[in-house]
């Protein structure tokens, strides 16, 4: 879908471009934009390669196992359709650290991994549980306590202060996490009650019938 939106964006730029005669702007903003986007990348490096060293450090000292196992008692009562010492709940809750710790690079595969186990144990394979739709709303919202990818955005920008941002990236990402899981357990409770109400209308029109 990205490659589509990309496509279509140099699609729309390449003929208000022809159309206004600015073939030559064109050419130049595009030739500018990939420099720019090379220093960029050259100045985020070495931050980047700071904090994933920290965070290795974390993961090899045994610390996001720490992690995972304080989180495993809330996250098992936020998904109950799984067992806490299985396969799916494991990569869940290595998943969830992952994302704490700012690991990104850890955290995709191993949100890959927990959804293919938590589709094996689902019981109405043509669509999600619960547990499989909080499971994505916890991967997206997830709360880093170091946004090193934001912040390292920020000082290649010229930013004094980088990590300024901090304590409005927690409260705003504890506040998403908080609507996402909420509203998801109210429309669960909601569906549950129609699908409730359609077994009993359904079953008195039988007998009636």
């Amino acid at each position: 879908m990205l490659n589509v939106l990309w496509f279509g964006m140099i699609i729309v730029s390449f003929l208000c471009s022809l159309l206004t005669g600015r073939i030559e702007a064109l050419s130049s903003a595009a030739a500018a934009g990939a420099d720019k986007a090379i220093q960029l990348l050259i100045a985020m490096a070495g931050v980047m390669c700071l904090w994933s060293g920290m965070m290795r450090i974390a993961q090899q000292s045994g610390l996001t196992k720490i992690i995972a196992r304080v989180l495993s008692p809330v996250l098992c009562r936020l998904m109950p359709d799984y067992d806490r010492d299985s396969k799916a709940m494991q990569a869940v809750c290595a998943n969830v650290t992952a994302n704490i710790l700012g690991l990104g690079n850890a955290a995709t595969p191993l949100g890959i991994l927990a959804m293919k186990e938590m589709q094996k144990e689902n019981l109405h394979p043509a669509q999600p549980n619960r547990s499989m739709i909080l499971f994505v709303i916890l991967n997206t919202a997830s709360v880093q306590i170091i946004p090193s990818t934001i912040a390292a955005l920020r000082q290649a920008a010229g930013s004094t202060q980088p990590y300024a941002i901090l304590v409005p990236v927690w409260l705003s990402s504890f506040g998403a996490l908080a609507v996402g899981v909420t509203a998801a357990m109210c429309l669960s409770r909601r569906s549950g009650k129609q699908r409730a109400i359609g077994h009993k209308t359904g079953g008195r029109l039988l007998r009636n019938g």
